[in-house]
């Protein structure tokens, strides 16, 4: 397998490689069993409606000549309600954070199979946010995925407590974790 170089992508290229890295996000979801890759046209929508048109937005990207991996993000302005969505308490501490634009979301973070367990998805994440003048950064994770819980508990984040999260709630968790 060919070593995996990373590069940052200006708002601009990120927008003209978004086939691309729509492409890569199928791939990266695709169902081993059936083959299904769900979700391509949620995540194009999710890139240009929300992500890609935000102040700060940044992305970088793993290629081996041929796409990886990719982890893109943005502060959280603070007139975002970014908790607004979440069923359930966010703690006051983050919602006040968030408030006061100490807030770095990672909205996505998608390698290859064949690239996981390679440190691909580690140097994708920690090149996002070395940059970031946050003081924490947020994700959401799915609680039915377990690779990606460990991998994000591994590189220092954690679950955060939502004591009234309700239960149908139960399928999407928020995790932090500090930057400075």
């Amino acid at each position: 397998m060919a070593e995996v170089f990373l590069r940052r992508l200006t708002r601009w290229q990120a927008e003209t490689q978004r086939e691309s890295v729509a492409d890569l996000y199928a791939a990266a979801h695709r169902d081993p069993v059936s083959g299904e890759a769900p979700g391509r046209e949620d995540f194009l929508r999710r890139f240009a409606e929300h992500d890609v048109r935000r102040p700060g937005f940044e992305m970088v990207i793993g290629s081996d000549p041929a796409l990886a991996g990719c982890c893109y993000g943005h502060p959280l302005d603070r007139a975002d309600d970014w908790c607004r969505d979440l069923p359930g308490a966010v703690p006051d501490s983050l919602r006040e954070q968030g408030a006061a634009g100490g807030l770095f979301l990672v909205a996505e973070l998608f390698v290859l199979p064949v690239h996981r367990r390679t440190r691909v998805a580690t140097r994708l994440q920690e090149t996002l946010l070395m940059r970031s003048s946050a003081a924490r950064a947020v994700a959401f994770l799915a609680s039915d995925n377990a690779a990606a819980r460990a991998a994000f508990r591994s590189w220092g984040w954690e679950p955060v407590d939502r004591p009234e999260q309700p239960a149908e709630a139960a399928g999407r968790e928020v995790w932090s974790r500090a930057l400075r």
